[in-house]
């Protein structure tokens, strides 16, 4: 097949350029660096801070006598009536306190939900949650306001250490969901006004329980 002096020229410099290879023409976009920055502070703190943020209510608690006493307090003020809680563990030292406002069915119709998590992401204010916990896939979500208690063993810096530790925990048996919640639920679909508490709860408290 005869090729004409116009298209073996480009030939030949197609075979030239495929000989040699090509320097990459922005190296430092190619994951050679982490996109974010370092942990400049203590993870409780800046989880802190980027829950609050977000539009999260943060509670620190010293110990289980301060939790039982700052959860009780909070229910007390807002008037809660109906605390929907599936996890025993979590609320256990204030249940004398909160025995005729607690229940375990009717989630639809109660004030407020607590459940526990699987970690608290620093770096997002995200608090992670799985449907192997007791509380499962509702519980969180159809509430109108939610509480969740957390220990501060179960901070972790960004959400690859999340995934990290959930799957170490659980081995081959991971959870069928693990979701991350981050702040009241909120969207600002419709021109462009946020709106909290549309699909989900409209405030989300977070106690932190040292140890």
């Amino acid at each position: 097949m005869n090729v004409s002096p116009s298209k073996e020229n480009i030939l030949k410099k197609i075979r030239k350029a495929l000989s040699h290879s090509t320097p990459l023409p922005f190296p430092q976009s190619e994951g050679n660096q982490p996109v974010f920055q370092p942990l400049q502070q203590e993870v409780e703190v800046e989880f802190a801070e980027q829950f609050t943020k977000l539009q999260g209510k943060f509670i620190y608690c010293i110990n289980r006598q301060e939790l039982a006493f700052q959860l009780s307090s909070l229910v007390k003020k807002q008037d809660w009536q109906r605390v929907y809680c599936l996890e025993d563990k979590l609320i256990e030292s204030v249940v004398g306190q909160l025995s005729e406002r607690l229940i375990k069915t009717g989630l639809a119709g109660c004030d407020v939900s607590i459940t526990g998590c699987e970690y608290l992401v620093a770096r997002t204010g995200s608090i992670v949650m799985s449907s192997a916990q007791l509380s499962g896939r509702t519980t969180s979500v159809y509430a109108p306001v939610h509480i969740c208690i957390a220990y501060t063993n179960q901070l972790v810096y960004d959400l690859k250490d999340a995934l990290q530790g959930t799957r170490e925990k659980y081995g081959d048996q991971l959870p069928s969901l693990i979701t991350f919640a981050t702040g009241p639920s909120r969207t600002a679909d419709i021109e462009k006004t946020l709106v909290v508490g549309v699909h989900g709860p409209k405030e989300v408290y977070l106690f932190l329980v040292e140890g």
